[in-house]
């Protein structure tokens, strides 16, 4: 393949890049709501399954909110330590998790705060 077959190609797989990129992010930008407050004064966003909210982006404060999404399971028998179970918090999953079904998830700045 000579020179202007080669950059042919290149052009057309970087152009296939930057389009799959920009469709990722504008699905992404689409599917997370907006960041409400809710009736005990904290942070609400839903988000895309696979997404992290906006109060959740720093490394420690994503892994923690990772966790939960993907451990339910042991962080629903853990009691939360706060003081929260006045609020209706049945386990510490709930200081993170709001709501969720399988496309999409509630957080709560709860646990971030």
């Amino acid at each position: 393949m000579n020179r202007r077959g080669v950059l042919l190609v290149v052009a057309i797989v970087a152009v296939g890049l930057v389009a799959a990129a920009t469709s990722v992010w504008m699905k992404t930008r689409a599917s997370a709501g907006s960041v409400t407050v809710d009736e005990i004064g904290d942070k609400v966003q839903t988000v895309a399954r696979g997404s992290l909210p906006v109060f959740a982006k720093d490394a420690d404060k994503g892994a923690l909110y990772a966790f939960a999404t993907e451990r339910g399971d042991v962080l629903q028998w853990m009691p939360c330590t706060c003081g929260c179970a006045d609020l209706g918090h049945g386990s510490n999953r709930a200081c993170y998790i709001k709501a969720e079904t399988p496309a999409q998830v509630t957080y709560t700045s709860h646990a971030a705060t």
